[in-house]
């Protein structure tokens, strides 16, 4: 097999970035994560998801301005354009890290659902198995991984809609049933915000690790035609798409059921579609939530193999990650991240609740630190650009200030959290090796270049 080094093909087109960055967000988070956050605030808990939405939307905007300027560039580059290699190779590292996390989390997740029809199986197995199919998909064309994942993320979302269609059709009494609810639901136990205005800051933590993801997009404008335009055309439906996908569900959810009667046991999709009576409901949606944690582990596996060759061709990672086979795929990043996905399987055999409590905080913060990065990166390079940017964010300087001001807000809630207090720890743990790391390495350089 032929291998050459920082030869990626572009072979994306926009309707694939798009479902790929919605792949990555619609999963274990909504799937799993909403119960906990319905149980923190309620129905009211819909207005969390809009405001992380709206820090999203800019987030994403400002990424889409500055590829118009700096074509053929990601969004790790924006990053070493405006605050230099020690950052941009943290964030890199950083960003590895997050995705092989929630990776490592969806195909755990992938095998505990299979689990409902082979119950005989060990988890570890089916989870290895979803593993092994993820690294297949990823080691085939970019164009033939973006079409499968393309179709692999529309079934998801198709099904999302079937659910919000049922669930309103079942709420307002157009499809019969035991017991109409109508709009009761959203007023009893407690209200809208039975847990007053300071829940919504409390769920924001989860909705954030739900989110996260969607800044995928910015790993593809290397393998993607005519990015410059492509881009902004697509952040706008996106954000419109996330935000209808994560707010309409937690509704209908409420809607069907009070609030505090939702088990954080088992999804609260399953809880819904079981309590409707429909023959077969809880195959239909054990089908949507393997469907649904592979397209996410799909593409995290894409997202962290492409920052580690784009670290590997910028000369920020072992050179060896470079490499690409004759698809145009960087075998020896996807080879790294089997062994990753290998491990952490592994590590489900022996302390499943465990991972997953450790696990889940993680992407989360990281997924903070990177969008403070994106918009801190527009904020400073604006200024300097080389040409005028074809898309501009609106309200420049104060909207984007004030999103990187939310940010790190919602940042220092995490570290001082209580229940995330030992992930976050690994968080900044791994931060702070990393931030010596680059100290080190670039100190070294400059050294050698002086020389």
């Amino acid at each position: 097999m032929a291998q050459t080094e920082g030869t990626l093909q572009k072979k994306l087109k926009a309707r694939h970035i798009s479902l790929m960055a919605m792949g990555g967000v619609i999963g274990t988070g909504i799937f799993k994560g909403s119960s906990e956050t319905i149980g923190l605030a309620g129905p009211g808990v819909v207005i969390t998801y809009i405001f992380a939405g709206l820090l999203l939307l800019v987030v994403m905007a400002a990424m889409a301005e500055m590829a118009t300027v700096y074509k053929n560039k990601n969004m790790k580059d924006f990053i070493q354009q405006a605050f230099g290699s020690r950052v941009s190779f943290v964030m890199g590292w950083m960003y590895c890290f997050l995705w092989l996390s929630v990776c490592v989390i969806e195909v755990i997740a992938a095998g505990s659902f299979l689990q409902y029809w082979f119950p005989g199986v060990p988890l570890w197995v089916l989870s290895l198995l979803c593993a092994a199919f993820i690294i297949s998909v990823n080691l085939l064309s970019v164009g033939v991984f973006g079409e499968f994942e393309f179709w692999l993320a529309g079934i998801k979302v198709a099904m999302i809609i079937v659910f919000i269609v049922l669930g309103a059709g079942l709420i307002f009494g157009i499809i019969p049933s035991d017991n109409t609810p109508y709009l009761q639901n959203y007023t009893q136990s407690g209200g809208f915000l039975p847990n007053g205005w300071s829940s919504i800051f409390s769920a924001l933590l989860v909705v954030m690790f739900s989110y996260g993801g969607s800044e995928l997009i910015g790993m593809t404008l290397t393998e993607t035609e005519n990015a410059e335009r492509v881009l902004p055309k697509v952040v706008g439906n996106l954000i419109l798409r996330i935000m209808l996908f994560f707010t309409l569900p937690i509704l209908i959810i409420c809607g069907l059921i009070p609030w505090n009667e939702l088990g954080p046991e088992s999804s609260p999709f399953v809880q819904v579609l079981a309590s409707t009576g429909l023959p077969g409901a809880a195959h239909i949606m054990n089908f949507i939530l393997v469907t649904a944690v592979l397209s996410a582990a799909n593409s995290g596996i894409y997202g962290a193999s492409r920052m580690l060759h784009s670290m590997a061709v910028g000369g920020e990672a072992p050179k060896a990650l470079a490499r690409t086979n004759r698809s145009g795929s960087p075998i020896n990043t996807l080879l790294f991240c089997a062994v990753i996905l290998l491990a952490g399987s592994l590590l489900g055999l022996f302390a499943q609740d465990q991972l997953f409590r450790v696990l889940l905080a993680v992407p989360g913060f990281v997924v903070i630190l990177v969008w403070i990065c994106i918009a801190a990166s527009q904020l400073k390079l604006r200024k300097q650009y080389p040409v005028q940017p074809t898309f501009k964010l609106w309200g420049f300087p104060y909207i984007t200030g004030a999103v990187v001001l939310c940010l790190g807000v919602i940042a220092i809630m995490f570290i001082f959290d209580e229940g995330n207090r030992f992930s976050i720890s690994i968080c900044l743990a791994v931060l702070a090796v990393l931030i010596l790391w680059s100290l080190l390495r670039f100190r070294k350089t400059k050294g050698r270049q002086a020389a």
